[in-house]
């Protein structure tokens, strides 16, 4: 009977001694297997608890606010971080771990992604700037580097852009923080469209800004205040240059449609109102040969 009870009672004790066996030091403290398990169960607590708070503060709490949603989103995600760092702090400390010997990893790991994580340092940097001073918020519509769409989301090193063919494109923080950003939302909603017109040669100019006008009054997203405008902007090689400038907000989101709808109505105007669109033209004048002999 002892001799089949011994494996066991060996194996027993032999657990809570691998366990406890010591694997790193940190200073004056040892981190044990018992530890990292210990640590990877509040790791993982944390994210939990993080996602449920996060979620608390946006639809309880944030939800009751006046503040837009951009804004929500900020002030959720700082809050996520705040938690986050505030809660690996704790666990350390429970788990006895020589906090002030970490000053000299810290430092290696500074000095790692100096030079070898530049570019993910960069966006996670650039990630917080636009968090906290909010030059780009959830539901903006931007221009940046080619890519034209709304944002969907900002994350720590990329924002979600969704553009009108519903395609969604992953932009570097970097370049939203460092490169000129058309923002169409920011500030006042409301944008002036120019379109340019060119009329033949002859046309009554006077005919030409009326009907214009017409378009524009006609058009339901357009605004009434600030009121329509129609400038003569120049004498080109083969028409008279007009423009139309407008104002909108409904449609800030989408102004190549909006700019289209535009034009397609202007053409129809022209037409019912005989005014010529002109074309370039070239007038070629032959000479006859000299004669020869």
């Amino acid at each position: 009977m002892i001799h089949s009870l011994w494996p066991l009672l060996c194996a027993e004790t032999e657990l809570p001694s691998v366990l406890d066996h010591p694997l790193l030091k940190l200073g004056k403290s040892s981190i044990t297997l018992l530890n990292l398990i210990y640590l990877m169960v509040w790791i993982v607590g944390l994210v939990l608890v993080n996602g449920l708070l996060r979620q608390l503060v946006v639809k309880r709490l944030l939800a009751r606010t006046h503040f837009d949603p951009g804004l929500q989103f900020a002030i959720s995600r700082f809050f996520g971080f705040a938690f986050m760092t505030l809660g690996l702090y704790v666990a350390l400390l429970v788990n006895g771990v020589d906090l002030s010997s970490l000053a000299v990893i810290a430092g290696a790991l500074g000095i790692g992604l100096g030079f070898g994580l530049q570019n993910i340092v960069a966006n996670f940097v650039s990630g917080l700037i636009l968090l906290a001073e909010r030059p780009v918020a959830i539901g903006d519509r931007i221009e940046v580097g080619g890519v034209a769409g709304k944002v969907h989301r900002i994350n720590l090193r990329s924002t979600t852009v969704i553009t009108n063919d519903n395609i969604t494109m992953i932009v570097p923080n970097t370049e939203l923080v460092s490169s000129t950003v058309t923002n169409w939302s920011y500030g006042d909603p409301k944008v002036r469209i120019r379109i340019p017109i060119g009329v033949a040669y002859g046309s009554d100019t006077g005919k030409v800004r009326r009907t214009l006008e017409a378009v524009a009054a006609a058009h339901p997203d357009v605004l009434k205040e600030p009121a329509p405008a129609v400038f003569f902007i120049d004498f080109g090689d083969s028409s008279l240059d007009f423009e139309l400038a407008v104002w909108t907000e409904q449609r800030a989101h989408n102004p190549r449609r909006f700019r289209s709808e535009i034009n397609f109505a202007i053409e129809k105007a022209l037409r019912e109102n005989a005014i010529d669109i002109p074309f370039p033209q070239r007038v070629v004048h032959l000479r006859p040969a000299p004669p020869t002999g």
